[in-house]
């Protein structure tokens, strides 16, 4: 093992075995598990086997507490990760309570879709397949909450921005952009600065009644995804394209919001809806506009939970829409997505059967999640499931040579 690795491994023990020590004063839980997936290709070639050690503590004392969340990845295929998802202060007072440090944050009423749940950013290296809680990232940031009985004003304060993170080169979910010719990338303006000038704020109000709960949510942050600045050199001796240099950059944007969700009988209808000032998208015209246009757009969804005897089923339907669209636009003006969950327990709540899928209604495209997990004993639970992609174009029938079947096996303590 690399020195640079074993030097986190070793300050980690140390620190487990400190806090270990304290005993009951300190609240610790996590768990142990092993991921193994297989491609359903000619060659069942493995397409993950990951260990995964996650620990939590936690301790409060009058008014204030701690929470650190430290993890292990052990790929068989790249070097071990060691790294914090949280690691956090809180202060409470009567009317008003305050958390710094690194957190999720966790915003909405949606469903495996991120519409105003955009504060933390995302880690896209496995695409939406890892659970949410690790595939949402922390950030360091402080957020305040103010409380007004059954009402909630919350700012959240972001010093540096942390981008998301897409898939490596090499990996079975990156795909190699599409240009006439082979691009030069150029990374020079992609990072952002960490400055006041630079930092992220975003505000929300929620409120719970008899009728309905409700959230409204503004902010002005970064796009956690940068615009592929393309410029592009022509020769002139021939007037063919001699070279492509592409310019990674993120931007600023203005983003306002909110959700719902109230209860008729035994249905519960959800809904969600953010408002994008300021959006760049790719443009088939790579001249002196450097590929791209700027223009707003919106992205919510509707959604029902019911249940039919003993099955509970949960559907969302999804639009992401372009205003002011210009044809030249890589991006359609309106794409629609749905998803369903359909679930059942067995055997006393320790079996369970769950089907989720996007369905791209735009492109015709799915991804279908089967999954059966089944609680063995307290605390040891095993998960068996699949990751069906199909189509011929679309988010999803990109990774149609992604089909898997999955094991996890966890032990939670």
């Amino acid at each position: 093992m690399p020195v640079s690795k074993i030097i986190p491994t070793v300050l980690l023990t140390f620190f487990i075995l400190t806090i270990a020590s304290f005993g009951e004063t300190v609240n610790l839980n996590g768990y142990v598990r092993n991921y193994t997936g297989m491609l359903l290709n000619e060659n069942t070639e493995f397409s993950i086997i990951q260990n995964t050690f996650n620990l939590k503590l936690e301790q409060s004392r009058n008014q204030v507490a701690f929470s650190i969340n430290p993890y292990i990845y052990q790929n068989s295929d790249r070097d071990l990760d060691i790294n914090l998802r949280e690691a956090y202060l809180d202060i409470f007072f009567d009317h008003t309570d305050f958390r710094l440090g690194k957190q999720q944050i966790i915003w909405g009423k949606a469903d495996g879709v991120f519409i105003t749940d955009i504060i933390s950013p995302k880690n896209l290296s496995e695409f939406l397949l890892p659970d949410f809680d690790e595939i949402r990232m922390g950030i360091t940031a402080l957020k305040a909450d103010y409380y007004l009985g059954n009402h909630t004003l919350e700012a959240v304060w972001i010093p540096a921005f942390t981008a998301t993170v897409a898939p490596n080169a090499g990996s079975i979910w990156y795909k190699t952009p599409v240009f006439p010719i082979a691009p030069i990338f150029d990374y020079s303006f992609k990072a952002v600065s960490p400055s006041l000038e630079n930092s992220e704020l975003f505000a929300k109000f929620s409120a719970m009644t008899s009728v309905i709960d409700f959230e409204v949510m503004g902010g002005y942050a970064w796009d956690d995804d940068p615009t592929m600045h393309v410029q592009k050199t022509i020769d002139p001796a021939t007037l063919q394209l001699s070279s492509i240099t592409v310019i990674p950059q993120h931007h600023r944007l203005g983003i306002g919001g909110g959700s719902f969700s109230s209860t008729l009988g035994a249905i519960i209808f959800r809904g969600e809806s953010a408002y994008y000032s300021g959006k760049y998208f790719q443009t088939d015209d790579i001249s002196a506009t450097d590929g791209i246009i700027k223009k707003n757009y919106l992205h919510y969804l509707l959604g029902l939970d019911f249940n039919i005897g003993e099955i509970r089923i949960s559907s969302q339907v999804i639009q992401q829409a372009i205003l002011n669209y210009d044809n030249q636009i890589v991006n359609d003006e309106l794409e629609n997505t749905a998803t369903i969950l359909i679930s059942r327990t067995f055997l006393r709540e320790t079996l369970k059967i769950e089907l989720f899928s996007y369905i791209g209604l735009s492109n015709q495209d799915a991804l279908i999640r089967p999954k059966l997990t089944y609680d063995f004993t307290d605390g040891f639970q095993i998960l068996l499931g699949a990751n069906i992609f199909t189509g011929r174009e679309g988010r999803f029938a990109q990774y149609d040579d992604n089909d898997m079947i999955y094991c996890k096996v966890k032990y939670s303590f």
